[in-house]
Protein backbone atom coordinates (compact mmCIF):
# COMPACT_ATOMS: atom_id res chain seq x y z
CA UNK A 1 0.00 0.00 0.00
CA UNK A 2 1.33 3.44 -0.94
CA UNK A 3 1.78 6.27 1.49
CA UNK A 4 -1.37 7.86 0.02
CA UNK A 5 -3.51 4.82 0.71
CA UNK A 6 -6.37 5.07 3.23
CA UNK A 7 -5.41 4.27 6.85
CA UNK A 8 -6.78 1.15 8.52
CA UNK A 9 -10.25 1.30 10.06
CA UNK A 10 -8.81 1.19 13.57
CA UNK A 11 -6.57 4.14 12.82
CA UNK A 12 -9.59 6.08 11.54
CA UNK A 13 -11.03 6.22 15.06
CA UNK A 14 -9.89 9.23 17.11
CA UNK A 15 -8.00 8.44 20.34
CA UNK A 16 -10.73 9.95 22.54
CA UNK A 17 -13.35 7.74 20.94
CA UNK A 18 -11.12 4.70 21.55
CA UNK A 19 -11.02 5.60 25.23
CA UNK A 20 -14.80 5.92 25.33
CA UNK A 21 -15.21 2.51 23.76
CA UNK A 22 -12.85 0.97 26.29
CA UNK A 23 -14.81 2.55 29.15
CA UNK A 24 -18.06 1.18 27.74
CA UNK A 25 -16.56 -2.32 27.54
CA UNK A 26 -15.24 -2.04 31.10
CA UNK A 27 -18.58 -0.84 32.43
CA UNK A 28 -20.47 -3.62 30.66
CA UNK A 29 -18.08 -6.19 32.11
CA UNK A 30 -18.50 -4.68 35.57
CA UNK A 31 -22.29 -4.78 35.21
CA UNK A 32 -22.14 -8.44 34.21
CA UNK A 33 -19.96 -9.24 37.19
CA UNK A 34 -22.32 -7.40 39.51
CA UNK A 35 -25.24 -9.21 37.94
CA UNK A 36 -23.51 -12.55 38.48
CA UNK A 37 -22.82 -11.64 42.13
CA UNK A 38 -26.42 -10.63 42.81
CA UNK A 39 -27.85 -13.69 41.10
CA UNK A 40 -26.00 -15.93 43.56
CA UNK A 41 -28.13 -14.48 46.34
CA UNK A 42 -31.45 -15.69 44.93
CA UNK A 43 -33.29 -18.95 44.51
CA UNK A 44 -33.23 -20.57 41.03
CA UNK A 45 -36.82 -19.44 40.30
CA UNK A 46 -36.07 -15.78 41.07
CA UNK A 47 -32.76 -16.05 39.21
CA UNK A 48 -34.56 -17.15 36.02
CA UNK A 49 -36.97 -14.24 36.26
CA UNK A 50 -34.16 -11.75 36.75
CA UNK A 51 -32.17 -13.15 33.82
CA UNK A 52 -35.08 -12.41 31.47
CA UNK A 53 -35.00 -8.72 32.38
CA UNK A 54 -33.04 -6.20 30.37
CA UNK A 55 -29.82 -5.30 32.19
CA UNK A 56 -30.90 -1.79 33.21
CA UNK A 57 -34.25 -2.96 34.61
CA UNK A 58 -32.43 -5.77 36.39
CA UNK A 59 -30.09 -3.30 38.09
CA UNK A 60 -32.96 -1.00 39.09
CA UNK A 61 -34.83 -3.97 40.60
CA UNK A 62 -31.80 -5.04 42.59
CA UNK A 63 -31.23 -1.48 43.83
CA UNK A 64 -34.63 -1.58 45.49
CA UNK A 65 -33.71 -4.81 47.22
CA UNK A 66 -30.26 -3.73 48.44
CA UNK A 67 -31.19 -2.23 51.84
CA UNK A 68 -32.93 -5.37 53.08
CA UNK A 69 -30.64 -7.96 51.48
CA UNK A 70 -27.14 -6.67 50.88
CA UNK A 71 -26.56 -3.80 53.30
CA UNK A 72 -24.03 -1.26 52.07
CA UNK A 73 -23.10 -1.69 48.41
CA UNK A 74 -21.17 0.41 45.96
CA UNK A 75 -21.78 0.40 42.21
CA UNK A 76 -18.34 1.84 41.57
CA UNK A 77 -16.72 -1.56 41.15
CA UNK A 78 -17.50 -5.09 40.11
CA UNK A 79 -17.86 -6.46 43.65
CA UNK A 80 -19.57 -5.13 46.72
CA UNK A 81 -17.46 -3.01 48.98
CA UNK A 82 -16.79 -4.49 52.35
CA UNK A 83 -18.29 -2.22 54.95
CA UNK A 84 -15.46 -0.09 56.18
CA UNK A 85 -14.65 -0.36 59.85
CA UNK A 86 -14.67 2.98 61.49
CA UNK A 87 -11.31 4.12 62.73
CA UNK A 88 -10.79 3.66 66.45
CA UNK A 89 -12.09 6.65 68.34
CA UNK A 90 -9.42 8.91 69.76
CA UNK A 91 -9.01 9.00 73.55
CA UNK A 92 -10.25 12.59 73.58
CA UNK A 93 -13.39 11.67 71.66
CA UNK A 94 -14.04 8.79 74.05
CA UNK A 95 -13.45 11.05 77.03
CA UNK A 96 -15.93 13.62 75.71
CA UNK A 97 -18.41 10.80 75.13
CA UNK A 98 -18.01 9.59 78.72
CA UNK A 99 -18.70 13.06 80.09
CA UNK A 100 -21.85 13.36 78.00
CA UNK A 101 -23.00 9.94 79.24
CA UNK A 102 -22.36 10.98 82.82
CA UNK A 103 -24.50 14.08 82.34
CA UNK A 104 -27.27 11.85 81.01
CA UNK A 105 -26.91 9.59 84.09
CA UNK A 106 -25.71 6.66 81.99
CA UNK A 107 -23.08 5.94 84.60
CA UNK A 108 -22.15 2.36 83.76
CA UNK A 109 -21.50 3.19 80.09
CA UNK A 110 -19.41 6.19 81.08
CA UNK A 111 -17.47 4.05 83.55
CA UNK A 112 -16.76 1.42 80.89
CA UNK A 113 -15.41 4.02 78.45
CA UNK A 114 -13.17 5.65 81.06
CA UNK A 115 -11.75 2.27 82.05
CA UNK A 116 -11.06 1.53 78.38
CA UNK A 117 -9.11 4.78 77.99
CA UNK A 118 -7.13 4.00 81.12
CA UNK A 119 -6.28 0.50 79.89
CA UNK A 120 -5.63 1.27 76.21
CA UNK A 121 -4.18 4.80 76.27
CA UNK A 122 -2.17 5.33 79.47
CA UNK A 123 -0.16 8.08 77.73
CA UNK A 124 -3.25 10.14 76.87
CA UNK A 125 -2.56 13.78 77.70
CA UNK A 126 -5.67 14.04 79.88
CA UNK A 127 -5.14 10.72 81.65
CA UNK A 128 -5.21 12.36 85.10
CA UNK A 129 -8.66 13.79 84.38
CA UNK A 130 -9.75 10.34 83.18
CA UNK A 131 -8.52 8.77 86.42
CA UNK A 132 -10.23 11.41 88.52
CA UNK A 133 -13.55 11.02 86.69
CA UNK A 134 -13.37 7.22 86.80
CA UNK A 135 -12.73 7.19 90.54
CA UNK A 136 -15.62 9.59 91.13
CA UNK A 137 -17.87 7.35 89.02
CA UNK A 138 -16.74 4.20 90.83
CA UNK A 139 -17.93 5.61 94.14
CA UNK A 140 -20.88 7.47 92.64
CA UNK A 141 -22.30 4.23 91.25
CA UNK A 142 -21.92 2.47 94.60
CA UNK A 143 -23.75 5.32 96.35
CA UNK A 144 -26.49 5.52 93.72
CA UNK A 145 -29.47 3.29 92.99
CA UNK A 146 -27.86 1.92 89.81
CA UNK A 147 -28.23 -1.91 89.76
CA UNK A 148 -24.80 -3.59 89.70
CA UNK A 149 -23.65 -7.19 90.32
CA UNK A 150 -22.38 -6.26 93.79
CA UNK A 151 -25.87 -5.40 95.01
CA UNK A 152 -28.88 -7.38 96.15
CA UNK A 153 -32.52 -6.46 96.69
CA UNK A 154 -33.53 -7.17 100.27
CA UNK A 155 -37.09 -7.22 101.58
CA UNK A 156 -37.29 -5.74 105.07
CA UNK A 157 -38.52 -8.12 107.76
CA UNK A 158 -39.99 -7.43 111.18
CA UNK A 159 -37.43 -6.11 113.70
CA UNK A 160 -34.94 -5.19 110.96
CA UNK A 161 -33.03 -1.96 111.45
CA UNK A 162 -30.46 -0.26 109.23
CA UNK A 163 -27.75 -0.99 111.77
CA UNK A 164 -28.62 -4.70 111.77
CA UNK A 165 -28.71 -4.81 107.97
CA UNK A 166 -25.40 -2.97 107.69
CA UNK A 167 -23.75 -5.52 109.98
CA UNK A 168 -25.40 -8.44 108.22
CA UNK A 169 -24.22 -7.38 104.75
CA UNK A 170 -20.89 -5.87 105.81
CA UNK A 171 -21.71 -2.37 104.68
CA UNK A 172 -22.58 0.92 106.38
CA UNK A 173 -25.85 2.58 107.27
CA UNK A 174 -24.77 5.54 105.14
CA UNK A 175 -24.37 3.42 101.99
CA UNK A 176 -27.81 1.83 102.46
CA UNK A 177 -29.36 5.26 102.99
CA UNK A 178 -27.74 6.77 99.92
CA UNK A 179 -28.58 3.84 97.62
CA UNK A 180 -32.22 4.00 98.69
CA UNK A 181 -32.68 7.77 99.08
CA UNK A 182 -33.49 7.45 102.78
CA UNK A 183 -33.57 10.65 104.82
CA UNK A 184 -33.70 8.85 108.17
CA UNK A 185 -33.03 5.51 109.86
CA UNK A 186 -36.69 4.49 109.59
CA UNK A 187 -37.55 1.47 107.42
CA UNK A 188 -40.83 -0.44 107.20
CA UNK A 189 -41.73 -4.09 107.04
CA UNK A 190 -41.91 -5.32 103.43
CA UNK A 191 -39.88 -2.41 102.07
CA UNK A 192 -37.41 -3.40 99.35
CA UNK A 193 -33.86 -2.07 99.74
CA UNK A 194 -30.93 -2.10 97.34
CA UNK A 195 -27.90 -3.18 99.37
CA UNK A 196 -24.25 -3.14 98.35
CA UNK A 197 -22.78 -6.29 99.85
CA UNK A 198 -19.30 -6.66 98.36
CA UNK A 199 -16.62 -6.00 101.00
CA UNK A 200 -14.02 -3.28 100.57
CA UNK A 201 -10.39 -3.54 101.56
CA UNK A 202 -7.70 -0.91 102.00
CA UNK A 203 -4.05 -0.92 100.92
CA UNK A 204 -1.73 1.80 102.25
CA UNK A 205 1.63 2.29 100.54
CA UNK A 206 4.00 4.22 102.81
CA UNK A 207 6.62 4.73 100.10
CA UNK A 208 4.19 6.75 97.98
CA UNK A 209 1.97 7.96 100.83
CA UNK A 210 -1.20 6.77 99.16
CA UNK A 211 -4.27 4.86 100.34
CA UNK A 212 -6.04 2.61 97.85
CA UNK A 213 -9.69 1.76 98.38
CA UNK A 214 -10.31 -1.61 96.74
CA UNK A 215 -13.09 -4.07 96.02
CA UNK A 216 -11.27 -7.38 95.75
CA UNK A 217 -8.30 -6.60 93.51
CA UNK A 218 -10.02 -3.73 91.76
CA UNK A 219 -8.85 -0.26 92.79
CA UNK A 220 -11.83 2.05 93.18
CA UNK A 221 -10.05 5.19 94.33
CA UNK A 222 -6.61 6.37 95.37
CA UNK A 223 -6.20 8.98 98.11
CA UNK A 224 -3.08 10.92 99.15
CA UNK A 225 -2.21 10.47 102.83
CA UNK A 226 0.38 11.40 105.39
CA UNK A 227 2.12 8.61 107.31
CA UNK A 228 4.46 8.46 110.28
CA UNK A 229 7.83 10.12 110.41
CA UNK A 230 11.01 8.12 110.98
CA UNK A 231 10.86 8.30 114.78
CA UNK A 232 7.13 7.51 114.97
CA UNK A 233 6.73 5.26 111.96
CA UNK A 234 3.39 3.86 110.79
CA UNK A 235 3.30 0.12 111.53
CA UNK A 236 3.26 -2.30 108.61
CA UNK A 237 1.13 -5.44 108.46
CA UNK A 238 -2.51 -6.46 108.25
CA UNK A 239 -5.14 -4.85 110.46
CA UNK A 240 -8.90 -4.42 110.63
CA UNK A 241 -11.10 -1.40 111.29
CA UNK A 242 -12.28 -1.78 114.87
CA UNK A 243 -14.20 1.44 115.50
CA UNK A 244 -15.62 4.41 113.62
CA UNK A 245 -16.14 7.86 115.11
CA UNK A 246 -17.56 11.16 113.89
CA UNK A 247 -15.84 14.31 115.25
CA UNK A 248 -13.55 12.33 117.55
CA UNK A 249 -12.20 13.66 120.84
CA UNK A 250 -8.40 13.46 121.05
CA UNK A 251 -6.90 12.17 124.25
CA UNK A 252 -3.33 13.45 124.12
CA UNK A 253 -0.77 13.17 126.94
CA UNK A 254 -3.46 13.16 129.60
CA UNK A 255 -5.42 16.07 128.14
CA UNK A 256 -8.78 16.01 126.38
CA UNK A 257 -8.82 17.94 123.10
CA UNK A 258 -12.40 18.55 121.89
CA UNK A 259 -13.36 18.09 118.23
CA UNK A 260 -13.31 21.03 115.88
CA UNK A 261 -10.41 22.81 117.59
CA UNK A 262 -7.06 23.60 115.91
CA UNK A 263 -5.19 21.42 118.41
CA UNK A 264 -7.27 18.32 117.65
CA UNK A 265 -5.12 16.60 115.02
CA UNK A 266 -7.74 13.89 114.38
CA UNK A 267 -9.90 16.07 112.16
CA UNK A 268 -13.51 15.11 111.48
CA UNK A 269 -13.40 11.28 111.36
CA UNK A 270 -11.63 8.36 113.04
CA UNK A 271 -11.30 4.81 111.68
CA UNK A 272 -9.42 2.96 114.39
CA UNK A 273 -7.34 -0.19 113.84
CA UNK A 274 -7.39 -3.26 116.03
CA UNK A 275 -3.93 -2.03 117.05
CA UNK A 276 -4.49 0.42 119.95
CA UNK A 277 -3.79 4.12 119.30
CA UNK A 278 -3.43 3.66 115.53
CA UNK A 279 -5.89 4.38 112.79
CA UNK A 280 -6.94 6.54 109.83
CA UNK A 281 -8.19 10.04 110.60
CA UNK A 282 -8.61 13.56 109.28
CA UNK A 283 -6.28 16.49 109.79
CA UNK A 284 -6.01 20.15 110.69
CA UNK A 285 -2.89 20.43 108.51
CA UNK A 286 -3.96 19.51 104.96
CA UNK A 287 -0.80 21.05 103.56
CA UNK A 288 1.20 18.13 105.03
CA UNK A 289 -0.77 15.44 103.20
CA UNK A 290 1.60 13.41 101.03
CA UNK A 291 4.46 13.60 103.53
CA UNK A 292 5.81 11.37 106.29
CA UNK A 293 5.12 13.61 109.27
CA UNK A 294 2.54 11.97 111.56
CA UNK A 295 2.88 10.35 114.94
CA UNK A 296 2.22 6.94 113.37
CA UNK A 297 -1.41 7.21 112.23
CA UNK A 298 -2.56 7.67 108.65
CA UNK A 299 -3.85 11.18 108.01
CA UNK A 300 -6.24 12.17 105.23
CA UNK A 301 -7.85 15.38 104.13
CA UNK A 302 -11.10 15.80 106.04
CA UNK A 303 -13.20 15.59 102.87
CA UNK A 304 -11.45 12.35 101.89
CA UNK A 305 -11.74 10.66 105.27
CA UNK A 306 -15.42 11.62 105.44
CA UNK A 307 -15.96 9.93 102.08
CA UNK A 308 -14.03 6.85 103.20
CA UNK A 309 -15.96 6.76 106.49
CA UNK A 310 -19.23 6.60 104.54
CA UNK A 311 -18.10 3.43 102.77
CA UNK A 312 -15.99 1.53 105.28
CA UNK A 313 -17.68 -0.60 107.97
CA UNK A 314 -16.09 -2.12 111.03
CA UNK A 315 -14.18 -5.28 110.18
CA UNK A 316 -12.72 -3.92 106.92
CA UNK A 317 -9.24 -5.32 106.22
CA UNK A 318 -6.35 -2.84 106.04
CA UNK A 319 -2.88 -3.74 104.73
CA UNK A 320 0.01 -1.32 105.26
CA UNK A 321 3.24 -1.88 103.36
CA UNK A 322 6.55 -0.04 103.14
Amino acid sequence: MSEHSLPSRAADVPASRKDDQEKIKTNRLAQKNRRKYFLQKFTPEIRKALLKMPLQIFMMTVCLMIPSIFGNYSFAGSVPEVEKKSAPSSPQRLYDQSRALTKNHELLKAQEILQKILDDDPDFENIEAVQKDLQALNLGIILSDVPIPQTIIYKVRPRDTLIKLARKFHTTVEVIQKRNHLDSDMIRNGQKLSIYNSPFNILIDKSDNILMLKNGERILKVYPVATGKETTTTPIGEFTIKDRLVDPVWFHHGSVVPPGTPKNFLGTRWLGFNLPKYGIHGTVQPELIGKSVSGGCVRMRNSDVEELYTLIPEGTKVIIKE
